[in-house]
């Protein structure tokens, strides 16, 4: 098991942050998968492989572990991983409760503990896939997919990224003007709290994911349900109803 003195700084930071919020994440509660802060359902998305039966999956950044729950209940052989030690006592937690069992790791995606080519499908909703450097993540979950395996990954879009200004906190609503510059998108350093998250834009993600190995298959710019019920402290309804708050990448390995 890692120390934090072994793991890089924006990872020491993410776990400090991350252990604190995880009382805000009690555990499993939905029998169909949604897709980010808005819920869209998966039905509506079709991100995932129809059928995941019999599939070695991974959740990067697996929080407590609920896409793992609903992989494990379709016949998938997931393992999860996360940083923060909290959440993955929660996701224990729920095991227990539902009586459903699946290998669950304190780790970092930027440095996987498995061997190459072990997993059929990487999955990351807002884990590994903001909070860990994609520089790292994405050549780390290249290394242990198997030739032909998917990659599934929900991030914030880079419109609302765009949107955000640079010296706001993340709770303040996103408007309708641009204030952050496209260019030298990565690292993103907030006011208010001590957590780091990390996004690129569009070509460079592309750039970076032929370079791991992948082809791109999709790119799902989410739209929010009209009569969602559901909310976000950055993010309104309408602004969401107009322009895509969050985006999906599914992308395939295509060598080795």
């Amino acid at each position: 098991m890692d120390t934090d003195a072994d793991l890089p700084e924006h990872v020491q930071r993410n776990r400090t942050a991350w252990d604190c919020w995880a009382t805000d994440y009690a555990g499993w509660v939905q029998e169909e998968p949604t897709w980010g802060e808005f819920a869209v359902p998966e039905a509506e998305v079709g991100a995932l492989p129809p059928s995941v039966e019999g599939m070695d999956a991974i959740e990067l950044g697996c929080g407590t572990a609920c896409v793992s729950d609903w992989l494990a209940r379709r016949g998938a052989r997931p393992v999860g991983i996360d940083n923060s030690p909290t959440q993955l006592a929660t996701a224990r937690r729920m095991q227990e409760e539902f009586g459903i069992a699946f290998p669950l790791h304190l780790g970092n995606a930027e440095d996987l503990p498995f061997a190459d080519e072990r997993f059929d499908l990487a999955v990351s909703e807002y884990g590994a896939s903001i909070w860990c450097d994609p520089y790292m993540w994405i050549p780390e979950a290249a290394r242990v997919l198997r030739p032909g395996g998917r990659l599934i990954y929900l991030v914030n879009s880079v419109v609302e990224m765009l949107c955000m200004g640079v010296d706001d906190t993340v709770d303040i609503p996103v408007g309708e003007t641009l204030k952050r510059p496209q260019f030298g998108m990565h690292r993103f350093d907030w006011v208010d709290d001590e957590s780091v998250e990390f996004h690129l834009p569009h070509g460079e993600m592309i750039r970076l994911l032929h370079a791991s190995g992948f082809a791109v298959e999709r790119l799902i710019e989410l739209k929010a349900l009209e009569h969602s019920t559901h909310t976000s402290p950055q993010v309104s309804l309408a602004w969401a109803r107009q322009w895509p708050a969050e985006e999906i990448w599914c992308a395939r390995k295509t060598s080795p």
